[in-house]
């Protein structure tokens, strides 16, 4: 069962939960079965704060199966949700007009019991992913670094429905420590393959190695096709699980197969109309923050009132970017790090609710950024890294944007070496996968991260 059918599934029924929930809230609080003419003057009211629930959840991560899992973290996202859905239901009712309906006693009562339902209905799913629902079948045909980080990855998350019996490694001078240590099968000679998939039942191959180095592992994977069984690359495996790309792994035929800059044509225009768009309309809004943030700023600490840094944006073209100043000294160019002291109170506070950013509305107007893409390197960084990390100029191929794939990651990437790379495998993901749908994600994402203050 793949991760899309069982996320729709998790959808499906967080949604049968909430009308369920609305039905025995209204048989509780009327003490009979609701007839057709309460259901209906219930139904569409409820149906719309539904929706506000269910995009409440996507931003809280409870769709997301490396944390929807019944542990502190699922409890904690849950509650968190639940108070967000109430508060945006109890607006909702008595902010809009013409609503003939009581929904003091009702909204108390439908949280509470969807609240039951929904910590019930996840234990079950939760339950059934482990001991009920089928999981997926796979093996393995070579070893490597990424492959012993992937396997870690499935084998301390039983929860996302992957089961591995066995790997091929053909190179016998891998180390198999690990896969002794896990119970898992090692297989050196080619010729048994076919017979251990039909053995094993395996449902998907994922190659970390290429086939065509070796004419006899090519024919006996050719062999296996009356199998009907799944070929994936490591690295689309890899890509799918975390949302990033293995750098260490691909090459520049990587780039030539996946980047089809030629049909994102049209969805590039459709986003810059909307870049520009939405960047005047905040622009407009914003406008009385700019004054009195300008005026705290000049109180509070010498220096200017906007902050203006050379970047690295599209195909390596410089630009200036603009934010408001919140640090001491405007001119200091060395990167942040944690409890800076250059930082200024009120300047802290613009950073974490990511308001020193709306500067970045005159950006995205001249064609320097977009609201969403890579975010943007300082050129004397850029130079140093790209010497360092492969393909790490390949980032620049889209617009930067004021958020990103990254950065809603929920990591927190410093300028090392380590954690550039990190950085650059999240940054991979977008370019290679941005869509109007990842967009709108990882805005929604974005969100919660500002209302947790998690911004840097």
């Amino acid at each position: 069962m793949n991760h899309k059918f069982k996320k729709l599934l998790l959808v499906i029924g967080d949604v049968v939960i909430l009308y369920a929930s609305l039905y025995i809230t209204l048989y509780l609080r009327y003490s009979q079965r609701p007839n057709l003419e309460l259901w209906q003057q219930h139904l569409m009211p409820f149906s719309i704060i539904f929706i506000f629930w269910l995009i409440i959840f996507y931003i809280s991560e409870l769709y997301d199966f490396n944390f929807a899992i019944n542990n502190r973290r699922f409890y904690r996202l849950s509650l968190r949700s639940f108070l967000a859905g109430g508060l945006i239901s109890t607006l909702f009712f008595y902010l809009i007009p013409g609503i003939n309906i009581n929904p003091k006693t009702n909204l108390l009562l439908f949280v509470i019991d969807f609240a039951v339902l929904f910590i019930a209905w996840r234990h079950f799913f939760n339950w059934s992913l482990k001991a009920y629902l089928p999981k997926e079948i796979i093996a393995i045909i070579g070893y490597n670094l990424q492959v012993k980080i992937l396997m870690e990855e499935l084998i301390h998350k039983p929860h996302l429905g992957y089961t591995i019996p066995f790997v091929l490694i053909p190179d016998k001078t891998s180390d198999v420590k690990y896969l002794d240590k896990n119970n898992i099968t090692v297989y050196k000679d080619v010729n048994d393959l076919k017979e251990m998939i039909i053995k094993n039942r395996i449902s998907t191959l994922v190659l970390a190695c290429d086939p065509i180095k070796s004419e006899k592992l090519s024919s006996v994977l050719f062999s296996c096709l009356p199998l009907k069984i799944n070929y994936i690359n490591l690295h689309h495996f890899y890509e799918n699980l975390t949302g990033k790309v293995p750098v260490d792994i691909i090459n520049k035929m990587w780039f030539l197969e996946n980047l089809s800059e030629g049909e994102k044509r049209v969805y590039e225009i459709i986003k810059r109309v909307f870049d520009v768009s939405f960047a005047l309309f905040v622009l407009i809004i914003s406008f009385p923050l700019w004054i009195i943030f300008g005026i705290i700023i000049k109180i509070r600490s010498r220096g200017e009132i906007i902050f203006k840094q050379e970047r690295v944006g599209k195909n390596g073209k410089k630009f200036i970017i603009f934010k408001f100043r919140t640090m001491k000294k405007s001119s200091n160019s060395n990167p942040t790090e944690n409890d800076d002291s250059r930082i200024t109170r009120f300047g802290s506070l613009l950073r974490k609710s990511r308001l020193d950013e709306l500067p970045q509305m005159i950006n995205v107007i001249k064609g320097n950024m977009s609201f969403v893409g890579i975010r943007p390197e300082q050129p004397v960084l850029v130079s140093k890294l790209e010497k360092q990390i492969p393909f790490y100029n390949e980032r620049t191929l889209v617009k930067p944007g004021i958020t990103g794939w990254d950065q809603v990651s929920g990591i927190y990437h410093s300028p090392s070496y380590e954690d550039t790379l990190e950085k650059l495998q999240y940054d991979l993901f977008y370019i290679k996968n941005r869509s109007f749908y990842l967009d709108l994600s990882i805005v929604l994402k974005t969100i919660k991260t500002v209302l947790s203050k998690s911004g840097r």
